[in-house]
């Protein structure tokens, strides 16, 4: 802004904030100086949603405190950083042996686009749309984009997912494919230790290398349900230790499995944290 916009924009200021009127020459003089020194850099409106007098004013309606140049200038600058990430550098027409018209040209794209004069090229959003319809259908038809041999190859570096995969591939119930109701691992996250202190709390996050057993029953259990559900067959009855009260080992973060024996009587009650 030059300072006649910088003196127009505080004179509509003063219409909506009393407090920003200056009545003494020299004063006025010294605003209009030193706002003009803050927002030199900062366009009074652009054709391109920016515009100074909207931002002074939103600020007005929602602060107590007097609007100051700086305030607007931290508004510029967030503008201008989310045009810059929304931008994608087009093809340069230059040739592209001349590296310094190159880049001029580049330079002078983003300068356009950093100052409001130019609209983003915004070549990320021709894939970040609606995906197709049948797309999912089409990737089931496919199968996974992996080939079989590289998939082979990885299971090396991947025994979890490998193992994963077969115990899915030989018809067994995928205890990664349910939330665990003792730690709440979500789904294709591995359980946790949640070790029990003497004064009864969870002590530890370590993740485990086995699923706990309520989280294979629970798998089990939506396993068997699947077919019964396909076929039109009842549901079996929930199993009774997915209440999420369980007993604990002392010292341990797994449950009791069976009637509580005489060394457990005293164990905490767990409950699902």
């Amino acid at each position: 802004m030059i300072p006649n916009e910088v003196g127009a924009l505080l004179a509509y200021l003063g219409r909506l904030d009393p407090r920003l009127i200056r009545t003494d020459t020299g004063e006025a003089r010294d605003q209009i100086a030193q706002w003009h020194h803050l927002l030199g850099d900062v366009p009074l409106e652009t054709g391109h949603g920016w515009d100074t007098r909207l931002v002074a004013r939103e600020h007005i309606l929602n602060s107590p405190y007097p609007i100051l140049p700086a305030d607007i200038a931290r508004r510029w600058n967030t503008y201008r950083r989310d045009r810059l990430q929304r931008h994608t550098d087009p093809t340069p027409s230059a040739d592209p042996d001349d590296q310094a018209a190159w880049t001029a040209e580049l330079a002078r794209t983003r300068r356009a686009v950093a100052t409001g004069s130019a609209e983003p090229a915004q070549h990320r959003a021709l894939t970040g749309g609606r995906a197709r319809p049948d797309l999912e259908a089409r990737l089931r038809e496919i199968g996974s984009c992996i080939p079989p041999a590289v998939r082979t190859q990885l299971a090396t570096y991947r025994p979890t997912r490998a193992a994963r995969e077969a115990i899915i591939a030989g018809g067994r119930p995928d205890a990664l494919g349910v939330q665990c109701e003792w730690c709440h691992a979500a789904e294709g996250q591995p359980c946790r230790s949640r070790r029990v202190g003497p004064e009864g709390g969870a002590r530890g996050n370590a993740p485990r290398a086995t699923p706990h057993p309520s989280r294979l029953e629970s798998a089990a259990t939506q396993h068997t349900q699947q077919p019964a559900a396909a076929s039109g067959g009842t549901e079996p009855s929930p199993s009774p230790r997915s209440s999420g009260h369980e007993l604990i080992r002392p010292g341990t973060d797994e449950p009791v499995i069976g009637p509580p024996s005489a060394d457990t009587t005293n164990a905490p009650l767990g409950k699902a944290a």
